[in-house]
């Protein structure tokens, strides 16, 4: 094999692979459980807080397939990302499969003390 063969292999595979996670973190979650996409709202408590969600389909301020998603009673703000996976305010640098485990997310981000209050959201 050439060099440049080889370096088209290794290129294709890299890709591939790039493209196969990608696809894998909002499609491992399976529809219909609480805090998915097309699936019913989640009231829970995730160490200490309570965590809501309820989807908001149709409502303008949230777009298609929208949540809006409270913790401790404050909202949180979560975009969707266009893999299909969502991210929060408090953290935009990982995204999450479903609202709900943004929400547990954003919670982890806060900490024990930490109010979502006064933070950007």
């Amino acid at each position: 094999m050439t060099r440049r063969h080889l370096i088209t292999v290794a290129a294709a595979a890299t890709l591939g692979a790039v493209g196969a996670f990608r696809g894998l973190r909002a499609k491992d979650e399976p529809e219909g459980l609480p805090g998915s996409p097309g699936g019913p709202g989640f009231d829970e408590t995730y160490r200490g807080r309570r965590i809501q969600g309820e989807p908001t389909t149709g409502e303008r301020d949230h777009g298609p397939d929208g949540w809006r998603v409270t913790v401790d009673g404050q909202p949180l703000g979560l975009m969707r990302r266009s893999d299909g996976s969502y991210l929060s305010m408090l953290d935009h640098y990982q995204s999450y499969a479903t609202p709900l485990a943004a929400a547990r997310g954003a919670v982890d981000e806060l900490g024990p003390h930490q109010a979502l209050s006064g933070r950007l959201h």
